[in-house]
């Protein structure tokens, strides 16, 4: 309890006043501003062009069109870059955490570079696969919603496409339409069916939040697996430290491993229904 109130009496990283690198830069702003007025600029000098048609403007639409792309790309490396600082400054302020779990004086723990260099690397390898995760979450909930209105769209407009071409008005590509939409409608569904993007999506949700649950476990040492600062054995307290590392990283890989065979094992009841529906007798 001693160490308890010890922790919540010390100003740790997480409680300090924001630092500078936990706000976008201002130059990054200030380049987003410029950004924004230049593509404002370059669309009026499009608009102009088109309803003036003078040969100035295309000079001006070039300009501003390549002013734009170059500050679009260095405003993207900008925020790439201060992500990734920001990512390092917040595992380096979650790795600190374990240092105001002890006690200085009694358990020599708290300038031990290389277990806070362990944690930093857990906690990093643990981000990362989250990260992977979110992205195949993000880009496979993304590719199903679209598909699924673009399926709804195509087959919608097909009967009225069909009305129009029996109007017979007189256009020869709208006697094509309607046969395209409905081909297209059903590639797009042929698609949906074939790849399991929905089920990716909620599988990976569900591994983020497994694996994001643990992670905050290990930050704040909250479980028997973690917890350390309410062990009396001094020789034990001083191993459970490096204990703990090692039991985040088993429990990680087994959250990741157990996501993989149920990817697969997936796959495989698919590829099983599709082989017994191309094999069953057609009636």
């Amino acid at each position: 309890m001693a160490n308890l109130e010890a922790i919540s009496s010390v100003e740790t990283p997480a409680n300090q006043a924001m630092s500078p690198d936990d706000k976008l830069p201002g130059i990054y702003l200030f380049l987003k501003i410029v950004e924004y007025l230049i593509l404002a600029a370059s669309i009026g000098t499009v608009i102009l062009l088109f309803a003036l048609g003078e040969d100035r403007l295309r000079i001006y639409a070039a300009v501003f069109t390549s002013l734009f792309i170059f500050l679009f790309l260095t405003n993207s490396q900008l925020r790439q870059n201060y992500q990734k600082s920001a990512v390092e400054s917040k595992l380096a302020q979650h790795s600190e955490l374990y240092n105001y779990m002890y006690t200085p004086e009694t358990d020599g723990l708290s300038s031990n570079a290389s277990l806070q260099f362990s944690r930093k690397k857990a906690l990093k390898y643990s981000m990362e696969l989250i990260e992977d995760y979110k992205k195949t979450r993000d880009n496979s909930r993304n590719i199903y919603y679209v598909s699924q209105i673009a399926t709804i769209i195509l087959s919608g407009v097909t009967p009225i496409l069909v009305l129009l071409e029996r109007l017979d008005t007189g256009s020869g590509w709208l006697k094509w339409l309607p046969v395209l939409f409905p081909a297209l409608a059903s590639i797009v569904t042929s698609i949906v069916t074939s790849f399991p993007f929905q089920e990716t999506w909620i599988a990976a949700n569900k591994t983020v939040e497994l694996l994001e649950a643990e992670q905050e476990k290990f930050i704040l040492g909250i479980t028997p697996a973690y917890r350390c600062y309410d062990i009396n054995d001094p020789t034990q307290r001083q191993q459970m430290p490096k204990k703990a590392i090692e039991n985040f990283i088993s429990l990680v890989n087994n959250i990741h491993l157990k996501q993989l065979q149920q990817g697969g094992s997936e796959q495989l009841e698919t590829e099983k229904k599709e082989e017994n529906k191309s094999a069953s007798p057609v009636a």
